[in-house]
C-alpha cells in the first residue's frame, strides 16, 4: 500500500513537472519609461487582457522595460532568452530598440515579433516579423492622398534614427514615382527639446506639404514649431503619430493635420465591407471597457493583434514540439510563414517566406484631425 501511494505521488509529481514544462513563456520588451513610453504603456495595458491559456497550455508573460534605450533592449532580450527561456519575444515598440534586439534573437534562434516597423539588411529577418505596417505601404497611402491634394513639393522633418531614415527611403521614391519631389530634409533627435532651426529651414523651402516623422507625444513638437513659423501648407504625420498624444499635446496647432494609420483606431468610421471592421471594433470595445472611453491607441492594437497571432500559431507549433524547446521555437517561426490570410485590427496580414511585413497597399487609412479627433478621409 505504501509502495502504491509512493507511485501515485511520483506520478502526480511528474504530471506537475510536465505541466510546468509545457507552459508557454512569452517575453515582452517595451518602452515603459523614456521618450517611447507613450507607445509602450498602451501596449502593456492591452497585454493585461491577454489570454491566460492558448490551446490548453498556460501562457506566462514576462514584461521588461527597455527604457527607450537600444542597449537596454539588447540586455533585456538576452535575459529573456538565457534566464527566462522564452519561446517568443514581442518588442520593442521603438524602431531603434527593435533593430538592436533583432541580431540577438536571430543568434539564439528565437522568434521576434516587432511592434515597430524595423528594417534589417536583406536576408537577415529570418527570425523577425513585424506587426506594424511597413513604411512603404503607409507611404503609398500618404502619397496617393497628396496626389489628390495637388501636392508637388514635399518637406521632410523627422528623427535622425532608423525610423526617420526608413521613412525617408520609403517616401522619396514613392513621391518621385507620382510626380512629386522632396525639396527639404531636416532631422532631429528623439531627445531634442526644440526643433526651431530645423523648422525654419524646412519652412523656408516653402513646400506644398511637410511630412513629420516622429512618434507619439514627440510628433507634436515639430508640428507646433512649423505652425509657429507661419507655415500654411499641408502637414502630414506617420502611423506612429496616430495616438491621442498628438492631439492632446498639439492642441489647435495640429488641427487639420493628415495622419496615415491602420484601421484599428477608427473602426466605427469604416464601411461595413472593410475586412478589419469587426476585429477592430472588438479591440476598441474591450480596450476602452478596461481603460476608459477614448483611450484607444494604435500601439495597443498591435498587442491585440499579437494575441490573434499567438492563438493561430501556437496550435500549429504544438503539433510538432513542446514549449520550452528549440524545436517549438522553430515551429512557431515556421507557423508565422504558413498561417495564411489573417484579419487583424490593423488590416489583413499574410506573412510568407519572402515577406515578413505582410500587409498590402490597401492597408493604410488616411485620417484628418478635425475638432480634436481623428476622422477618416473619404
Amino acid at each position: 500500500m505504501k509502495f502504491a501511494r509512493t507511485l501515485i505521488a511520483a506520478a502526480v509529481s511528474l504530471a506537475a513537472a510536465g505541466t510546468a514544462l509545457a507552459d508557454i513563456n512569452v517575453g515582452v520588451v517595451l518602452s515603459l519609461t523614456g521618450p517611447g513610453s507613450g507607445l509602450g504603456i498602451p501596449m502593456q495595458k492591452q497585454l493585461a487582457l491577454f489570454p491566460k491559456t492558448i490551446a490548453g497550455e498556460k501562457v506566462n508573460l514576462i514584461i521588461l522595460d527597455d527604457a527607450s534605450d537600444p542597449g537596454k533592449g539588447v540586455s533585456d532580450t538576452r535575459r529573456l532568452i538565457t534566464e527566462d527561456h522564452v519561446d517568443v519575444i514581442l518588442g520593442s515598440c521603438l524602431t531603434p530598440v527593435a533593430a538592436a534586439m533583432a541580431p540577438v534573437a536571430a543568434e539564439n534562434k528565437t522568434l521576434q515579433i516587432a511592434a515597430a516597423p524595423v528594417g534589417v539588411p536583406p536576408g537577415q529577418d529570418h527570425w523577425l516579423f513585424r506587426l506594424p505596417q511597413g513604411n512603404e505601404v503607409m507611404a503609398h497611402a500618404m502619397v496617393q492622398h497628396m496626389k489628390k491634394q495637388g501636392i508637388k513639393t514635399i518637406g521632410f522633418i523627422g528623427y535622425t534614427d532608423a525610423y526617420g531614415e526608413l521613412w525617408l527611403k520609403a517616401l522619396t521614391p514613392e513621391a518621385e514615382k507620382n510626380g512629386m519631389k522632396v525639396v527639404a530634409v531636416e532631422r532631429f533627435a528623439r531627445t531634442d527639446t526644440s526643433v526651431t532651426p530645423q523648422a525654419l529651414k524646412v519652412t523656408a523651402a516653402n513646400p506644398d506639404a511637410i511630412v513629420v516623422v516622429a512618434t507619439g507625444s514627440g510628433a507634436a513638437m515639430p508640428e507646433k514649431a512649423i505652425v509657429e513659423r507661419g507655415y500654411k501648407g499641408k502637414i502630414y504625420q506617420t502611423h506612429a503619430a496616430a495616438t491621442p498624444d498628438l492631439v492632446r499635446i498639439g492642441g489647435k496647432d495640429v488641427e487639420g493635420t493628415f495622419v496615415v494609420s491602420g484601421p484599428a483606431v477608427v473602426p466605427e468610421q469604416l464601411p461595413d465591407s472593410h475586412p478589419s471592421k469587426k476585429v477592430a471594433m472588438d479591440f476598441v470595445t474591450k480596450y476602452e471597457a478596461a481603460n476608459g472611453p477614448g483611450s484607444r491607441n494604435q500601439f495597443a492594437g498591435h498587442s491585440y493583434d499579437f494575441g490573434i497571432v499567438m492563438e493561430k500559431i501556437v496550435p500549429m507549433a504544438l503539433k510538432k514540439a513542446k514549449p520550452g524547446t528549440a524545436e517549438f521555437r522553430s515551429a512557431l517561426r515556421d507557423a508565422m510563414e504558413g498561417m495564411g490570410r489573417t484579419v487583424f485590427s490593423h488590416g489583413v496580414m499574410n506573412w510568407t517566406k519572402d515577406d515578413h511585413w505582410g500587409y498590402t497597399n490597401e492597408t493604410g487609412v488616411m485620417l484628418k484631425v478635425t475638432g480634436g479627433k481623428f476622422v477618416v478621409e473619404k
